[in-house]
């Protein structure tokens, strides 16, 4: 019995010690953060990217079906615009929101190939997963991505060939192929030729022999509803929905006018703050109101000394001064916007000047043919037309509808950028999916020369371009692997014989999923967003596979769920955790 307590008490002091030696858990991060890491991270990611992609796929090539979604103020927005729809989609996921603001920055830079460029990334995701599986790391992944756009971007360049902007026929086939795949091709080619008329009226020789082609200033896009879509015209000038201050006594038709543009008031000055005047006198009253008077006449005198027909002004313009112009035979327009006053003056050739007293001859502008006000549906809009080298343009859109205007400005939209691009880069590749198989196939014969694990995952890259080609031919209810396949075998037999080793330009035809030589049908696409698109995917695919961790804290409001992980749906109210007041109980 001695020797069975001797032994439960040295077990009970080693258990003591073991215990005392024992550190209690170090909670650094907030336990009601929700956290994934490694495999699971990336994993999810993944699956979020794809199901972006997934979304927009259908509204890629010519036979593209259309999207209808409910905005948040209850407007529909209808459209196969992939950047327009994704705007729309409210997500919770991050890596699905990244995938969104790729198709923002793709339509920003280049205005097209906003539907390819998510396409695109979420295919080269999708097939990272089977490396991820086979335990390759993800930086391993991520340089022979790199390679793999190089050797992409250098396969690019030497299938493009310049073209000459000066050549219109050229220039309309590329902006056609581009509203080919838009909701506007059955008008013809309407849309194309609003959109090169509105880059070459914008477009400014620069000294060093560039281009520039500022569209976001200098062409503004005017939706009237009403009338049919055929009365859609580029204006040789600036429209802006302005009547003049005094539509009895002001004229509303001048021709060849002399316009003086200001971004100054012309009413007499009130005090910054409050002002207080003390008059002791009666006399001093009038003698203030004459003051005023006086000033405003001074003015008036001065701005019609240089023989105005139009006054343009941003500020505001008084009664007085109204009736001091009108007695001068000057017709005045107020409150008009700054973006409107720049246009003006690059169409009239005026100079915007910002006190009267600093007026100089020179500064009004005689470009103008044509000062006319005229009433379109309910409104009444002014003109200043027939410009002779008009350097700014409005582009008037009609139509039956506000949905299909709103459209019909996206499709002209993204017609204006190639157009743009083309005219910045005048190099073109052959469209319909023939640049994505000549570089598919190109980097499955360059992965032959790599040594290592890097091999897979860079002639992964060229198996995910061809998901261009394959949705081309599934769009359009074509048998997706024979088509596949013939074009597969068309790009080898051509590349090898026929060329000289020379990429082929075949690809699919979007309206009736055959293979087609794109020289004989035309279809061309710029330079600058093919190459955009693909270096934007493979640049995204590879910033979220190096993402192996993501926290997402709870919102300041307490006790909302933590948003941003798993599939992208929120959780469910009752699924929260426990507030952390709950916790520390």
């Amino acid at each position: 019995a001695k020797v069975l307590k001797k032994e439960s008490r040295r077990v009970a002091r080693e258990i003591s010690a073991t215990m005392q030696g024992m550190q209690s858990p170090i909670m650094v991060m907030n336990t009601n953060t929700k956290r994934e890491t490694g495999r699971t991270a990336q994993l999810n990611n993944i699956a979020a990217a794809k199901a972006v992609s997934d979304i927009i796929r259908t509204t890629l090539g010519p036979r593209s079906m259309l999207k209808m979604i409910l905005d948040a103020s209850g407007g529909i927005v209808l459209t196969n615009d992939g950047n327009a729809i994704l705007r729309e989609i409210d997500v919770t996921h991050p890596a699905a929101k990244s995938m969104i603001e790729l198709s923002r920055t793709q339509d920003e830079e280049v205005g097209d190939g906003t539907t390819s460029v998510i396409i695109l990334a979420g295919e080269i995701l999708h097939l990272s997963q089977p490396f991820l599986e086979k335990d390759i790391h993800p930086t391993v992944i991520v340089r022979a991505y790199m390679k793999a756009l190089d050797a992409a971007v250098k396969i690019i360049d030497e299938l493009s060939f310049p073209v000459d902007i000066d050549d219109r026929e050229q220039l309309m086939n590329i902006i056609n192929s581009c509203i080919g795949t838009k909701y506007t091709s059955r008008f013809g080619p309407l849309m194309a030729n609003l959109a090169l008329e509105a880059v070459l009226c914008v477009a400014v020789q620069n000294p060093d022999g560039t281009r520039e082609v500022d569209i976001k200033k200098y062409a503004k896009i005017e939706k009237i509803a009403g009338g049919s879509i055929e009365d859609c015209r580029v204006l040789k000038g600036v429209m802006m929905n302005k009547d003049v201050v005094a539509p009895g006594r002001m004229r509303r038709r001048v021709e060849k006018p002399r316009v003086m543009l200001l971004d100054c008031s012309l009413e007499y000055k009130k005090g910054e703050n409050q002002t207080n005047v003390e008059i002791t006198k009666e006399e001093d009253w009038a003698t203030l109101l004459k003051m005023e008077e006086e000033w405003i006449q001074g003015v008036c005198s001065t701005i019609a000394s240089f023989k105005p027909d139009v006054v343009v002004t941003e500020k505001g313009l008084s009664d007085l001064a109204t009736h001091y112009l009108t007695k001068a035979g000057i017709v005045a327009l107020r409150r008009v916007r700054k973006t409107d006053n720049n246009r003006i003056a690059r169409a009239t050739g005026a100079t915007i000047v910002h006190r009267v007293e600093e007026l100089r001859e020179e500064d009004i502008g005689t470009g103008a043919g044509l000062f006319k006000v005229e009433k379109l549906g309910e409104e009444y809009f002014t003109f200043f037309v027939d410009c002779e080298d008009p350097k700014a343009c409005s582009i008037i859109l009609r139509g039956a509808s506000r949905d299909v205007l709103n459209e019909v400005e996206r499709n002209l939209h993204d017609a204006m950028g190639v157009a743009r691009n083309v005219v910045h880069d005048p190099r073109l590749l052959p469209g319909g999916g023939a640049v994505e198989m000549a570089v598919s196939r190109a980097i499955a014969e360059e992965a032959l020369k790599i040594e290592g694990v890097e091999q897979w995952p860079f002639k992964a890259v060229g198996q995910a371009l061809e998901v261009i080609p394959r949705t081309l031919a599934q769009n359009c209810g074509a048998n997706v692997i024979r088509t596949l396949t013939k074009l597969r075998a068309k790009h080898a037999e051509s590349t090898a014989a026929e060329t000289g080793g020379r990429a082929c330009t075949f690809g699919i035809d979007g309206n009736k999923g055959t293979i087609v030589d794109m020289k004989e049908l035309g279809i061309w696409e710029a330079y600058a967003v093919k190459v955009q698109s693909i270096k934007t995917a493979v640049e995204s695919a590879a910033m979220l596979l190096r993402i192996d961790d993501i926290v997402s804290g709870l919102s300041q409001k307490g006790n909302q769920a933590a948003a941003g992980t798993g599939t992208g749906v929120a959780p469910a109210n009752d699924d929260d955790e426990d507030p952390p007041e709950k916790l520390g109980e």
